[in-house]
């Protein structure tokens, strides 16, 4: 007598089905994967905000992790977005960055920067107010709406390209409200471009006013700082137009005595190097909110 192989009856079964209940179990199946899945994923929200200082709406992606919990603090990344992108930049690009959130139980902040706002005050257009929207009314927002932790130590920011720039440029001004800062690709020193990428719409010419150049630039900050003040992370390929800026900074951080991690290596202003340096900022981040976690 010929042996029956295992399995043999279910697979008979389902193929002896007539196509309309085939499809139905199939349809059960991907929708049972489907449900799997989404429980075990982050999520991703697009949020409206207002600026009072600017009278506007400003929409922000929101980031929980899939063990987010009203009944928990969650620390939060601020995401900061380059030229020319918008809020959603960072989701669409990388989607990969919600599972930094999951991988490291964090809430991810991505804002919107507008076009160009340099994530300043701009001295001359008051549509473009972006430092008091991203550190004072956003990070107040993101407070009441989601169960943070409610304290620098339970903060950081960090961006690319313009965003590099913003992230230090808000977290060396508001030391406060940010305990740990990053910058990827970023423009950690804007004198050397003039004529580039709406600065002199956000400031003025150079020419006329390089005094306010030198107080919205990165590199002329580090008085702000006192070692350990932040921990710092700062990454830069090097063929990026902004590595030599980079370096400058990293060597004034040095010949101050101010603590912070450096990282250069091949690679060029682009996604795919944005899209790998994200993942060692957010690690350097978690360690810092791990280490902080007793802290209020």
């Amino acid at each position: 007598m010929k042996k029956i192989p295992r399995n043999t009856c279910f697979r008979g079964t389902f193929f002896l089905m007539n196509p309309i209940m085939k499809s139905f179990v199939v349809f059960l199946f991907s929708l049972f994967l489907s449900a799997f899945f989404c429980v075990q994923a982050a999520k991703v929200d697009t949020v409206v905000t207002y600026s009072h200082k600017m009278q506007k709406d400003i929409k922000a992606v929101v980031i929980t992790p899939n063990s987010y919990s009203r009944h928990a603090e969650f620390p939060v990344l601020y995401l900061l977005h380059g030229y020319s992108d918008r809020y959603d930049g960072w989701i669409t690009k990388v989607p990969a960055i919600k599972d930094l959130a999951d991988l490291y139980d964090m809430i991810i902040v991505c804002p919107d920067g507008a076009y160009g706002s340099w994530y300043l005050d701009s001295p001359i257009n008051p549509d473009f107010q972006y430092e008091t929207y991203i550190a004072i009314e956003l990070v107040n927002w993101i407070d009441k709406n989601y169960p943070t932790i409610p304290s620098r130590t339970g903060r950081a920011i960090t961006g690319l390209s313009m965003g590099g720039h913003g992230a230090l440029y808000l977290a060396f001004r508001h030391q406060d409200i940010f305990g740990a800062a990053g910058s990827m690709s970023g423009g950690v020193d804007i004198r050397p471009f003039p004529n580039n990428w709406d600065l002199e719409k956000r400031l003025g010419k150079q020419s006329e006013y390089p005094e306010r150049w030198e107080q919205h630039t990165v590199i002329e900050l580090l008085h702000l700082l006192t070692p350990n003040s932040l921990k710092l992370i700062i990454d830069c390929g090097t063929e990026d137009f902004f590595y030599e800026v980079n370096k400058k900074l990293h060597e004034e951080l040095l010949y101050r005595n101010i603590p912070h991690d450096f990282i250069s290596r091949p690679g060029v202003h682009n996604w795919e190097y944005w899209e790998n340096a994200i993942k060692y900022q957010a690690l350097f981040f978690n360690r810092y909110f791990e280490t902080n976690k007793t802290i209020k």
